[in-house]
This record gives C-alpha cells, sequence and structure tokens, in this order.
C-alpha cells in the first residue's frame, strides 16, 4: 500500500488549503491525518471511515477543516478554512484496517506535505 500526500504549500492566516490523499494498492477500512509542528510530537487531526459513516476531529480543528473521501478515485481529503499559525506542520495521511483513530498503530503513512500559515 503506498499514500500519496499532497496540495500542502503557504497560505495566510485565515485562507484555505485542500490536502488530498491517493491510496494505492490494498483498500483499508479507515484513514486519518496527523501533523507535526517544528520541536513538536506528531498530533492526530482527522479520520474518516471508508464509507465516510464514521469521522473525527480533533477539538483544535473543528468547525474549520472537513475530512472527506473520494472512493472513485480512492482519494482522501482534508478541507481546512480558516487557517491559523498553529495549524503550520508537516501533515501526514494513514491508513488502518480498524476504526480506532486516535490510536497508535496505523499500519501505512504517507511521506506528508508541508503547510505552512502565515501571519
Amino acid at each position: 500500500v503506498q499514500l500519496q500526500a499532497s496540495g500542502g504549500g503557504l497560505v495566510q492566516a485565515g485562507g484555505s488549503l485542500k490536502l488530498s490523499c491517493v491510496a494505492s494498492g490494498r483498500t483499508f477500512g479507515n484513514y486519518a491525518w496527523f501533523r507535526q509542528a517544528p520541536g513538536m510530537e506528531r498530533e492526530f487531526v482527522a479520520a474518516s471511515s471508508w464509507r465516510g459513516d464514521k469521522k473525527d476531529y480533533a477539538d483544535s480543528v473543528k468547525g474549520r477543516f472537513i475530512i472527506f473521501r473520494d472512493n472513485r478515485q480512492n482519494t482522501l481529503h482534508l478541507q481546512m478554512n480558516s487557517l491559523k499559525r498553529e495549524d503550520t506542520g508537516v501533515y501526514y495521511c494513514a491508513a488502518r484496517a480498524e476504526w480506532a483513530p486516535r490510536r497508535n498503530g496505523y499500519d501505512y503513512w504517507g511521506q506528508g506535505t508541508l503547510v505552512t500559515v502565515s501571519s
């Protein structure tokens, strides 16, 4: 399984970005986005089940970020709105078979895409 993340970039605070993660190979049931800010540990951002019937968001992004899947294209998206400087970091997509969005132990990880939010 390979996960290919893209869509990062430089954006001003208050702006929007959409991240994408294309999955190839075996299909997993559940996908998530994590992020890691400079000097910080990686943290959970959002997760979605394959069918989109289960979703989970970190409190820090709830109401601003939307996670959704395009199963026809095997792609996971993260629409990020009202971005803040503290959203800056490398964003990683991940996949696992079970629905345990915040638990360690994801089976596969993408390479990460950098999001930088400027003031």
